[in-house]
């Protein structure tokens, strides 16, 4: 008899396998010691196209939304129907008794289990692993303490009602603005939402009118004092001319002394947000280079959204901090106090379902200098945090200083620092990481008592108000952390809109589908952007995060048993419903937002699928039949096939590929070896599993 362990990904079920000793690699899995360990490779089930419901739905028009299927279909993908077929096999075979289910612990893991399971008819018991670390004592004790899979029967509803509602969502506000602006569109609960705050911000930017402020400054003992800011110059003028010269007294001298706690632990948000910051990362390269150093062991899972750990790791800390500061390849500042505090990083309550970010022990047995350079600086990011989080505080002396001077009063502030605490550690780092030297805040007044006088003289300095700053993605992801959080449960999921895991994915999704664009560090709307925005009624919930806040609200409720999931998909339902009704007509202002996007250049050829004329456009040499949605096919000028060999699709190149379907190129670019060559390219239009077509490019090479 044998178990099966069903885990997210192969790296994963290799991990898993070691540890229990299941030795022997077979086809897509491993056996051994009474289990067979295999794999999922991400969503290996997802929802069938509308066409599969009725082929009617081939076309998009207005006129056939809603589609709100009864019940649901699913499809598989061509590149894992392999392992697809391998895990029906296991799961099947009757030596297999249960099946334990190994994927990411939390909602979308259990979705990714549960819906090849279903795919699969399968009734053998449930399982469940539930671990945050890829360490072979944490998965050890995770077999050790399985879970009853019912238990999390709530988890999956829970799941598949976020998928299906998406589906709904998406799917439906898609086809309808597509079908009334007669352009590809494609609108979401989280990409429409967000989009909509850079087009915001981006407009209030623009629309910014600057207004100048003014301050006083006295100087005249040993330092600067400051008004408070004045709009009016003339007033500010007055009492410049007021005060110059004359003798000022010192009201008061207000000395405090103030501790500041470190930073708390990395969740996946807050260390995508700071690898911005400080090395220009995009979101979605810092979480491939975390998921990779999970993969090695060398990190925690890295897809959470929590900032602490829990009680039972407290013990392990002082060890693994120590294993830690050895490797770091910059000198960690000694510090008179020693003490490593534990219980500042330690609360159950502030874990859902994995603690934060940390290194792993196995991180000392690995030569950090051998990592590639973005994985080395995540690694010395997170390592740098763990041990700053359990240093001493950061304490100092604040001294303030009021002044008055004829009736108006001046303000000064003075900083000492008495222990710099944890912050030696976040300066070590960005003078070896950060590539700039931090700026010494110590700043000291001389020795000041209260009734002291002195001559002063007066200056007028003058400001300016500045607009709100463009997104970068480190403030992009805070705001999209944070929208819409005062609308949500205090024990949701997740707050804000999306989730740790999926707002680098939905940035990269908007720059795909040409909404925003990268301008160096700075996310900035295209003209797309603004018109999609531009033509959502403002009144329609998709534009705000208040749709996910409600929905997170009735997704906790299903998971608490407390709401039927059947319930919440018909509410969904009854949502699109009337979106619909109230937005199928578009007025020739909005339509004038989307010029058309048929063939703006002559015609090229004809469609190798469904016969057409394939015309070019800015960006493409597209079939007529692309913008009515009965063809998709479409050479993008910048296909990347072409753009590794350093070379685009002109209208030459399409002519040929049209016609004779391949053309002879000379000086083609090798990646491998940065040396030209000749060959002849092929274009094959094949037809996949499932019914869609796909364009692909393959070479033979010139004979000599």
């Amino acid at each position: 008899m044998a178990k099966l362990v069903v885990a997210e990904k192969p790296s994963v079920a290799k991990a898993i396998a070691n540890v229990l000793g299941a030795k022997d690699k077979k086809a897509g899995y491993y056996e051994g010691a009474g289990f067979l360990v295999s794999w999922c490779v991400g969503h290996l089930i997802s929802f069938a196209t509308p066409d599969a419901y009725d082929e009617k739905y081939a076309k998009w028009r207005i006129e056939d939304l809603p589609i709100i299927p009864d019940k649901w279909k699913y499809i598989t993908s061509p590149k894992t129907k392999k392992q697809l077929s391998v895990l029906k096999d296991l799961f099947k075979r009757s030596d297999v008794t249960a099946v334990i289910n190994a994927c990411d612990a939390g909602r979308e893991g259990e979705l990714i289990f549960r819906e090849v399971y279903e795919y699969f008819n399968c009734k053998k018991p449930i399982e469940r692993l539930w671990i945050s670390s890829m360490e072979e004592s944490a998965i050890l004790e995770g077999f050790n303490a399985l879970r009853n899979g019912k238990d999390h029967d709530n988890l999956y509803q829970s799941a598949l009602c976020r998928s299906q509602a998406d589906w709904l969502i998406g799917m439906n506000y898609s086809r309808l603005y597509s079908s009334m602006y007669n352009t590809n569109l494609s609108l979401g609960r989280v990409q429409t939402p967000t989009l909509t705050m850079i087009v915001e911000r981006e407009l209030k930017i623009q629309n910014f009118v600057k207004e100048p402020f003014y301050t006083i400054e006295l100087d005249g003992c040993g330092f600067v004092a400051t008004s408070e800011k004045i709009k009016d110059k003339t007033e500010a003028e007055a009492i410049k001319d007021r005060c110059n010269g004359k003798i000022a007294v010192i009201k008061s001298v207000e000395e405090k002394k103030k501790e500041l706690s470190a930073p708390k632990l990395y969740d996946l948000t807050t260390l995508q947000r700071e690898a911005n910051r400080m090395f220009g990362y995009p979101a979605s390269q810092t979480l491939n280079c975390a998921q990779n150093l999970y993969e090695q062991k060398i990190l925690t899972y890295p897809r959470t959204d929590s900032r602490f750990l829990t009680e039972d790791m407290a013990d392990g800390m002082p060890e693994l901090v120590t294993s830690i500061c050895e490797i770091l390849s910059f000198s960690v500042p000694d510090d008179e106090d020693d003490t490593i505090n534990v219980s500042v990083v330690v609360n159950n309550a502030k874990v859902s379902d994995h603690h934060a970010i940390i290194p792993t022990l196995h991180a000392s047995n690995i030569s950090i200098d051998s990592l590639p350079t973005a994985e080395k600086n995540i690694l010395m990011m997170v390592c740098t945090r763990l041990i700053a989080a359990v240093d001493a505080k950061h304490i100092y002396a604040e001294t303030v200083v009021t002044v008055d001077c004829d009736g108006e009063i001046f303000k000064t502030k003075g900083k000492t620092i008495l222990k710099n605490g944890w912050k030696s550690i976040e300066e070590a780092f960005n003078v070896n990481f950060g590539k700039k030297r931090l700026q010494n805040d110590e700043k000291n007044l001389p020795e000041v008592s209260e009734g002291q006088k002195f001559e002063v003289i007066a200056s007028t300095r003058e400001g300016f108000t500045q607009p709100p700053k463009q997104f970068t993605e480190d403030i992009l992801l805070s705001a999209m952390e944070n929208a819409g959080v005062e609308d949500m449960p205090e024990d949701a999921e997740r707050k804000g809109i999306g989730t740790s895991a999926t707002r680098a994915d939905t940035i990269e999704t908007l720059i795909k589908k040409e909404y925003i664009k990268r301008k160096e560090k700075i996310l900035i709307p295209t003209e797309k952007g603004y018109s999609l925005v531009k033509v959502l009624p403002d009144e329609d919930s998709i534009k705000s995060p208040i749709l996910t806040a409600e929905w997170e609200q009735k997704l906790k409720n299903i998971e608490h048993g407390e709401l039927a999931a059947k319930d919440f998909i018909k509410a969904i339902g009854d949502y699109v419903r009337g979106m619909i009704k109230a937005n199928s007509t578009a007025s020739e202002e909005n339509k004038a937002l989307f010029p058309s996007n048929n063939s703006t250049g002559a015609v090229v050829g004809e469609c190798p699928r469904c016969g057409g004329n394939v015309a070019e456009t800015a960006k493409t040499f597209s079939c007529e039949n692309v913008w009515n949605k009965t063809c998709g096919f479409a050479l993008w000028k910048d296909n990347r096939y072409f753009a590794l060999k350093k070379k685009t699709i002109t209208t030459e190149v399409a002519i040929a590929l049209l016609k004779e379907g391949r053309i002879f190129m000379s000086g083609l670019h090798s990646e491998k070896t940065g040396k030209k060559y000749n060959a002849t390219i092929f274009m094959d239009d094949v037809a996949e599993e499932g019914g869609n077509m796909r364009t692909s490019f393959r070479m033979e090479f010139e004979k000599k």
